[in-house]
């Protein structure tokens, strides 16, 4: 999907083969970046949505339940029409490799795929995780570190960072206005759509999410202005 998944616990080589092959399984079905991928047949043309598998029409109206639910500032659909899943099936992949791992006895694991980020347990010092968020302006430098500890171990960050301007945009389409959003919440399915929410809605959609989730937020906008939820100013590594 265009990016880099890394993986750090105690997991025996028969568990990360797992997580190596549903990665590869969901590359496969899902990625733009691949035109045999099932994805790419149905922006083609080459197959309807009526006709793609299970997994693909389950995962498309996953996606517009969330379109419905943020009142469409998360969509499947580009503005020509063509179906990109790519806001919802990495998330959904990185579910499902966290279900791998502790059905295997992994109590203690972080997966980074592409900055968005899923841990349970601790560290193998004993320490709890912590997360550093990359300045949008400056990747080679962080904004923030913050420590993931009790029931929110979900990290997903939105925005200009690694691949550039790429969200599309709700209201007169002009410049985002922010530059990122990161949200910690307790499934990164949820961080990962609400933090493109933003990004797209700009600080209505901001404001919506943090009124009706139980999330924690943090934006950098384009003056370089940072808004942070109270939980996570709380978080906030030393």
């Amino acid at each position: 999907m265009g990016t880099v998944v890394s993986l750090i616990s105690r997991a025996d080589d028969a568990t990360r083969s797992a997580v190596e092959d549903l990665f590869s399984a969901a590359d496969e079905r899902f990625s733009l970046y691949r035109p045999e991928s099932e994805l790419s047949q149905v922006a083609a043309g080459t197959i309807t949505l009526v006709n793609a598998s299970p997994e693909l029409r389950e995962t498309y109206a996953a996606a517009l339940d969330w379109r419905h639910r943020t009142a469409g500032a998360f969509t499947p659909n580009r503005p020509d029409g063509v179906v990109d899943l790519n806001g919802i099936v990495k998330a959904a992949a990185m579910r499902d490799a966290a279900t791998v791992l502790k059905r295997a006895g992994c109590r203690d694991f972080c997966l980074n795929v592409g900055g968005d980020i899923l841990v349970a347990g601790a560290q193998p010092d004993g320490n709890p995780w912590t997360v550093g968020l990359v300045d949008p302006r400056n990747s080679g430098a962080l904004v923030c570190s913050i420590v993931i500890d009790g029931a929110r171990r979900a990290v997903a960050t939105s925005g200009s960072a690694e691949r550039g301007d790429h969200i599309w945009l709700g209201g007169s389409g002009g410049p985002a206005e922010f530059l990122q959003a990161s949200v910690v919440a307790n499934d990164i399915v949820t961080a990962d759509v609400l933090a493109t929410s933003i990004i797209a809605g700009g600080r209505a959609t901001l404001d919506d999410i943090t009124s009706r989730w139980d999330v924690d937020v943090l934006t950098v906008d384009r003056a370089g202005e940072l808004l942070a939820t109270p939980g996570l100013r709380q978080s906030l590594a030393a």
